[in-house]
Formats: structure tokens, C-alpha cells, sequence
């Protein structure tokens, strides 16, 4: 049986005193002012070092702020909005080799619309080492006709098969679901989540084996072609589409600047763009062993936010006008679809929040403008993302008993065990999933 193991006082107060060495070391005065030459000198343009483009400004370069109360109460932008999410049970691999992950999408509005909130779509993707087994049926009817399912077979790859099916469920049932519902849709889109499949694009920096399959395989680049159609979907409908990522982690900047010979002092640009918008005050305080260390002030009335960036970096790139996007088929402009975005920090919580849209919204000053209060006015009154995102993850979240009990189900199908690891005795059914893609 475990038990709770907790610090002695006089380890924490040992561990504490190291801390302040540490701080010590690292200078806050120094890497605030590099932040600033970063953001007054290499942003507009920030190149690579060959030379290419890989972040602009639309429009003027700024910071801004808006204070939280007021925002909150502004009119909506768009009377309606509707949000998309998608949620899996995690990979989940069997002792008989095979192994798949389930996800399910949803859609939720704001106000509701009720018959909207009971559609889904499920798929299920497997990877079997049975070169034998075709899976892949195509898409069914079920719950007299409220959802759309798929069983869907992965290709065989020798390593990462986690990945691949994970992906694979997520995107293609957000991605499904998107454009199956894209008529219901009025005002405004949010997708919970980038614009793309970014989990999906990063396989091309991560293995060779894994970036061959968005070249050579359908599974993948069918679900990539399903988000370049939502984009034409909504430009020609001129309807604004945007994601709202809630865990940005893109490296554009920081790699940009270190490929550059500048020793970039930030883990990734959410770092950055943090220490850009935070308002802080420092103050000298004395701690209890007598040693004086500085106490950091946060202003919490305002949230800030910078103008809309053009990204042409990181996985951005593979969706820019100068790339050939897979080989999928693009009806617009190859400058349509390249991804914008604008941070939005709420100092309540610390926290930053990326919003993206494609460039075929954002290229109207006033589109942008009007984008942007609409997301203020939701991250501050919701204190986070869009109420209609929140009602979508609600929706298409698979919750830890579901998900115990979908496993046990799927043992009992298949007549095999999945493969436990230390991990499931020690955390139980809520144990950390491995690698967030």
C-alpha cells in the first residue's frame, strides 16, 4: 500500500537555499532586456539562417493591452460561435501486437443548439502487424444517424505505432466532423487547437521513418487534405475559421534566434512572448536565512496581446505558400494558407494563449481587429477559451472510468490482455499517456 512520502522542513529550507544560488546566476535584468531587442529588432522580419522568412507582422508591430473588466462586457463580434473538439482514450497496445486508439469529436455552439451537441464522430485506428487484415470499411451511420464511425488502419510502421494511431484518431475525427458540420456554422468557427494537425506535421522533424508516411501514405495525407477543404470550405463561405491553442509550444523564434549565434535564454516562443506581455514589478526582500532576494509583482487588471504574426517556421512551414503541402490540392492562393496567429496573456493565471487563423481571414485588417476583441472578450470572461470550445471538450472528452471500461470491453473483444507497465499499477487508469504529441 503506498503512502504519502513528504520533505522534512530542514530539506525543503536546504533545496530552497539552493534555488537562490540559482537565481543568483541567472540574471532576470539580462534576459528582459534581451527580450526587448528581440522584440524591437529581429521581428519584423525574423529570417532563418538561409535567409527565408519565417515571421512577419501583419500590420504594425505593437503590444496592447485591454483591461478585463471591460473587455468581458464588450458585445460579441460575431452573435453566433461554434467550437470543435476531439478527445481519445490514449494509445492503448494488446499482447496480441495490436494497437490502436479510439477518439471522438464533437461540436457545440453558442447559444446551444441541442440536436448540434448530440452528433459525433468515432474513429478507431489499429495498427496490426497482420499484413493480412484490411480494417478499413469507410464511414458508417450509427445512433440513427447522430454518428459518423470509422474503423481505420493504420500503415505499418516499425516504431512510433503509438503515435500513429493517436494522431490518426484525433485528426481525422476533428477533421471529419468539421467539415461535416460546416454548414451549421454562421459567425465565427474555433477549433480547439491549432488550425492544422500540427501533432501530425511534426512527424516530419521527428523521424525519418515517420516523415516518409506524410509523402507516401494516404492515411495521413487524406486527413491534412480534410483541414486544407476547411479552410476553402469557410473562404469561400467568408466565414472566419481560427484555432485556440491552450498549450502553445512552437519554437519559431527561439530556433530562428539560436541558428542565428544567439543564445536564446527562453524553452520555447510561449516563454517569449510571455516575457514580452507580463507586467512585473521587482521588489529586494530578505529571506529567513538572511539573504536578500528579489520578489517579483505581477499586474493582474489587463490582459496584453501583441499584433497578428505571419509563421512560416517550425510546422508552420509545411503549410506555407512556398511549400507543396504534401501533394494535396489547393484551390486558393498558396498564401491563404499559411497560419497567423496573435498571443493573448491573462495574467490571472499566467498563462498564454495562442490564436490562430489562415491568412485568408487575417490579410483584412478588419477581420483581424474584429477576431481579436471577440477572443479578448472570451478569454476574459471565461478565463480561458471560448465558451463554445469549453462546451465541445466537455462533449468529446473520454473520461477516465469510460476509458477503463472501454480497455476492459476491448480485452474481452479481442481475447487478448493490453500490455500493462509499471505505470498503470502505480497511477491507475489516470496514468500519464507517455509523449503529449
Amino acid at each position: 500500500m503506498g503512502r504519502d512520502v513528504t520533505l522534512d522542513p530542514v530539506h525543503f529550507e536546504g533545496i530552497t537555499q539552493l534555488a537562490r544560488r540559482i537565481t543568483q546566476s541567472v540574471d532576470e535584468t539580462d534576459q528582459t532586456e534581451f527580450v526587448e531587442t528581440v522584440w524591437d529588432e529581429f521581428l519584423d522580419p525574423l529570417v532563418d539562417d538561409d535567409g527565408r522568412t519565417v515571421l512577419c507582422p501583419l500590420g504594425e508591430q505593437r503590444r496592447c493591452e485591454v483591461p478585463i473588466e471591460d473587455v468581458a462586457l464588450r458585445d460579441a463580434e460575431y452573435p453566433t460561435c461554434h467550437g470543435l473538439d476531439s478527445g481519445t482514450i490514449n494509445p492503448t497496445t494488446f499482447k496480441n501486437g495490436l494497437v490502436l486508439d479510439v477518439a471522438q469529436a464533437a461540436m457545440a455552439s453558442t447559444p446551444s443548439e441541442l440536436d448540434l451537441h448530440r452528433d459525433r464522430t468515432v474513429v478507431i485506428t489499429a495498427h496490426t502487424n497482420d499484413r493480412t487484415t484490411d480494417l478499413d470499411d469507410g464511414w458508417t451511420k450509427w445512433d440513427e444517424g447522430h454518428t459518423d464511425r470509422r474503423i481505420l488502419q493504420a500503415p505499418r510502421v516499425s516504431s512510433f505505432e503509438e503515435s500513429v494511431v493517436h494522431e490518426l484518431s484525433l485528426y481525422l475525427a476533428e477533421s471529419h466532423h468539421a467539415i461535416e458540420h460546416a454548414e451549421s456554422v454562421s459567425d465565427l468557427f474555433v477549433l480547439d487547437g491549432p488550425i492544422y494537425p500540427k501533432g501530425m506535421l511534426n512527424w516530419a522533424d521527428r523521424a525519418p521513418e515517420l516523415a516518409n508516411l506524410l509523402y507516401d501514405e494516404e492515411e495521413p495525407r487524406d486527413v491534412i487534405a480534410n483541414y486544407v477543404e476547411l479552410v476553402e470550405t469557410f473562404a469561400d463561405r467568408q466565414i472566419p475559421l481560427v484555432g485556440f491553442v491552450k498549450n502553445p509550444s512552437t519554437k519559431a523564434i527561439t530556433r530562428a534566434l539560436r541558428a542565428s549565434g544567439r543564445e536564446a535564454p527562453w524553452v520555447n516562443d510561449t516563454a517569449f512572448f510571455t516575457k514580452v506581455l507580463e507586467q512585473v514589478e521587482f521588489a529586494d526582500r530578505t529571506g529567513p536565512d538572511g539573504e536578500t532576494y528579489r520578489e517579483r509583482e505581477r499586474r493582474t487588471d489587463v490582459l496584453t496581446f501583441t499584433n497578428w504574426f505571419r509563421s512560416r517556421g517550425g510546422a508552420d512551414r509545411l503549410l506555407a505558400a512556398d511549400a507543396d503541402a504534401f501533394g494535396v490540392e489547393r484551390t486558393l492562393d498558396p498564401v491563404d494558407y499559411e497560419v497567423t496567429f496573435f498571443p493573448i496573456y491573462d495574467p490571472r493565471d499566467d498563462l498564454l494563449y495562442r490564436v490562430e487563423a489562415p491568412y485568408a481571414f487575417t490579410k483584412n485588417a478588419e477581420c483581424r481587429e474584429r477576431l481579436a476583441m471577440q477572443l479578448l472578450r472570451d478569454v476574459a470572461a471565461e478565463r480561458g477559451p471560448p465558451l463554445a470550445v469549453e462546451k465541445a471538450d466537455e462533449l468529446a472528452r473520454i473520461g477516465a472510468d469510460e476509458t477503463e471500461s472501454l480497455r476492459t470491453e476491448l480485452e474481452a473483444t479481442f481475447a487478448t490482455d493490453r500490455l500493462r507497465s509499471y505505470n498503470d499499477r502505480r497511477w491507475g487508469v489516470d496514468a500519464p499517456a507517455g509523449e503529449e504529441f
